[in-house]
C-alpha cells in the first residue's frame, strides 16, 4: 500500500499542466498551481514557527482553495482539523479551542461571528476566499504572511519546478487529521485519523474504482465530513481527476446544470437524493398506464428500463460509471426499481472512524439489500453466535480504523473491544459470501412489549414508500410505535389534493403501512411534522432530537 502523499506527489508531476481543482464556472488551478500554493503555505508555516503535529483548523464551504488549504496543512505534517461550515459560531469556537488549533482557515463572512478570546491558542485566521490573513495575533505570523512572495522568490530564483515537489511519506502512524463527527445521538467527538487511515481508504478506492486525468467529478458533499473529503477530493485527485466544487449545498436545478457541464465519471451521494430523483422523475413515468402495460411484456420491458436508465445517466452528464450511495439504507422499493432498470448503483457502508469505508461492492457484484463486502484494509465481524442469521453489532479492526477520540480518553476507551475491534454501534448480519446487511443502530433498536426487537429503520422504509411521504422517524411512546412523517408538499400540490384528503393522510399512511408491517411493529399513530428532519452531513436523521 502506497502512502497517499506519495501517490499525490507522482500525480502532480505527471499531470503538471492539467487542471486539478476548480470552482464550477469560477477559479481553476492546475496541478502546478496547486504545488506552488502548497509550497508557499509551507514557507508561511515555517516562518511563523508552526511545528509538525500542531493543529490547524478549516471551517468553510467547499471550494478549490479549501482543498489547497487542506493539502498545504497535511503535506507540512501539521494536523488538519476540518470543521463543518454549518456548525454554529459557538460550536466552531469550542471545537477550535478543543482541538488546540493554532491557525484557522475560514470564510470571510464567518470570521466576524467568531470570538478570538474563546480560542486562546489561535495565532492566525486565514480567509478561504483568497487565502489572505484576516487576523494575526503576533508579529511573527503577520510577517510570515506579508513576506511569503519574497521568501518564495528567494528560495526558487529560477522558478518552482516539478522536481522540487516532495511530500513526507515516513509518517504512516502519525496523526494526520481530527475530524469532528456530527452524530445522530451525541455531541461531536474528534476522531483521530492517521496518515495510514487515509492511505488505506484511498488505496482501496484507486484499485476498485479506477480513474484518470480524463475524468471529472463534482464535489457536492461537505468536505468537512470524511465521506466527501476522501471520495470526492483526495482519492479522485490522487488519480489525476479534475475536481469541481459547487460551494454551498446546491439546489437541484443548479446540481443538474453542473453535472451536465462537468460530466462526472462518478456520482457520490446519499440515498435520500436518489430516492427523490426516483419519486419525482422515474416513478411518475413508470406509473403511467401505457408504461405499466409495456413493462409487463418480458422482452419490451428490458428496452423500456434501459431507456429510462440512459435518460437518467444522461441527466447526470452521460459519463457516470457508478452511483455510489452511503450514509443510510436505500429504500427497498426504490432499490427494486433501480435493479429492474439495470442502474449501475451500489450502496457502501462506512463511518468517520473508518476513514470512512468499511464495506463496498462494485455494482456488477452488489447484492440487493446489502451494503457490500468488507474492504480489504480491515477485518469486519458480527458480534453474534450466528452471524448469518442472528443480528449482532458490526465491529472492525484495521489500518483505516481511527486511534480514538482527541482529548476524550473515556470515549476512546469505550470505543474498542478488549481485542481491539471498533464498536460501530450498527447492527447487522453477514452471509457466507461476506455481504453485510445492516439492520439498524443499536441505540435505535426498540424492544416491544412481547420481547421482539424492532428496528425503526425497517419500519421507516415501509412508511417512506407510501404516497406523499418524504421521510419519517419512528419513536417509542409508552410501548407504542408512533411515526413522525414529513410530507412531500410538491407531490401533494402536483396531485391537486383537497384539504380534506390532506388531513386524512396520516391515517391513510398508518393503515397502508400496517398492512405490510408485521404485527409486533404496527403503528399506533402517525403525526405530521412541518419541517424536514435535522440531519448530519451524511444525511442521517438526528434521532436524538425526536425521541
Amino acid at each position: 500500500m502506497k502512502h497517499f502523499l506519495e501517490v499525490l506527489n507522482e500525480t502532480i508531476k505527471r499531470d503538471w499542466e492539467l487542471k486539478a481543482l476548480c470552482n464550477w464556472r469560477g477559479e481553476e488551478f492546475t496541478f502546478k498551481d496547486l504545488a506552488v500554493q502548497i509550497e508557499k503555505f509551507h514557507l508561511i508555516f515555517e516562518n511563523a514557527g508552526i511545528q509538525k503535529g500542531q493543529k490547524i483548523a478549516l471551517c468553510g464551504t467547499n471550494s478549490a482553495r479549501w482543498a489547497i488549504s487542506f493539502l498545504s496543512v497535511t503535506t507540512y505534517e501539521a494536523v488538519v482539523v476540518p470543521l463543518l461550515s454549518d456548525f454554529t459560531p459557538d460550536s466552531v469556537n469550542n471545537l477550535v479551542d478543543h482541538s488546540e488549533s493554532v491557525i484557522l482557515f475560514t470564510d470571510k463572512d464567518m470570521w466576524p461571528k467568531l470570538d478570538a478570546e474563546k480560542m486562546p491558542k489561535l495565532r492566525a485566521v486565514v480567509c478561504l476566499q483568497d487565502l489572505s490573513l484576516l487576523w494575526g495575533k503576533d508579529e511573527q505570523v503577520k510577517d510570515a504572511f506579508a513576506s511569503v512572495d519574497s521568501a518564495f522568490a528567494a528560495k526558487y530564483p529560477k522558478g518552482f519546478s516539478k522536481e522540487a515537489v516532495s511530500y513526507p511519506i515516513d509518517n504512516p502512524k502519525d496523526l494526520a487529521c481530527i475530524n469532528y463527527t456530527s452524530g445522530t445521538t451525541s455531541a461531536p467527538k474528534g476522531v483521530m485519523l492517521r496518515y495510514e487511515s487515509f492511505s488505506a481508504s484511498i488505496d482501496f478506492a484507486i484499485r476498485h474504482i479506477p480513474a484518470g486525468s480524463q475524468d471529472n467529478i463534482v464535489s457536492m458533499l461537505p468536505m468537512g465530513h470524511i465521506y466527501g473529503l476522501v471520495f470526492e477530493f483526495l482519492y479522485p485527485l490522487c488519480c489525476g481527476v479534475t475536481v469541481y466544487y459547487l460551494g454551498k449545498a446546491p439546489a437541484a436545478s443548479t446540481l443538474l446544470k453542473a453535472v451536465a457541464d462537468v460530466k462526472p465519471y462518478l456520482v457520490i451521494t446519499v440515498p435520500l437524493v436518489m430516492e427523490k430523483v426516483y419519486k419525482s422523475s422515474i416513478k411518475p413515468t413508470l406509473s403511467k398506464p401505457v408504461m405499466k402495460v409495456l413493462t409487463s411484456i418480458p422482452i419490451v420491458n428490458k428496452a423500456i428500463y434501459k431507456l429510462v436508465t440512459n435518460k437518467l445517466i444522461e441527466a447526470f452528464g452521460g459519463n457516470v460509471k457508478q452511483f455510489i450511495m452511503g450514509g443510510a439504507a436505500l429504500n427497498p422499493d426504490v432499490e427494486k426499481a433501480f435493479r429492474k432498470m439495470g442502474l449501475p448503483y451500489t450502496v457502501g457502508y462506512g463511518m468517520t472512524e473508518a476513514a470512512p469505508l468499511l464495506a463496498y461492492s462494485h455494482p456488477s457484484k452488489f447484492v440487493q439489500g446489502s451494503c457490500g463486502k468488507k474492504v480489504d484494509s480491515c477485518e469486519v465481524r458480527i458480534d453474534s453466535d450466528d452471524p448469518e442469521h442472528i443480528v449482532g453489532e458490526i465491529q472492525a479492526k484495521g489500518l483505516n480504523i481511527c486511534s480514538g477520540y482527541f482529548n476524550n480518553p473515556e470515549a476512546s476507551a469505550n470505543a474498542f473491544t478488549d481485542d481491539g475491534f471498533l464498536h460501530t454501534g450498527d447492527l447487522g448480519v453477514m452471509d457466507k459470501e461476506g455481504n453485510i446487511t445492516i439492520r439498524g443502530r443499536s441505540k435505535n433498536m426498540i424492544l416491544s412489549a412481547n420481547g421482539q426487537n424492532i428496528y425503526p429503520e425497517e419500519v421507516e422504509a415501509v412508511i417512506n414508500a407510501q404516497d406523499y411521504v418524504t421521510e419519517s422517524v419512528v419513536v417509542d411512546r409508552s410501548s407504542k410505535l408512533v411515526a413522525l412523517v414529513y410530507l412531500d408538499q410538491d407531490a401533494i400540490k402536483k396531485a391537486g389534493l383537497d384539504e380534506e384528503t390532506v388531513s386524512d393522510l396520516p391515517e391513510t399512511i398508518r393503515v397502508s403501512s400496517n398492512k405490510i408491517l408485521p404485527s409486533y411493529s404496527k403503528l399506533t399513530k402517525v403525526e405530521i411534522v412541518l419541517e424536514p428532519f435535522a440531519k448530519t452531513p451524511k444525511m442521517s436523521i438526528k434521532r436524538f432530537l425526536y425521541s
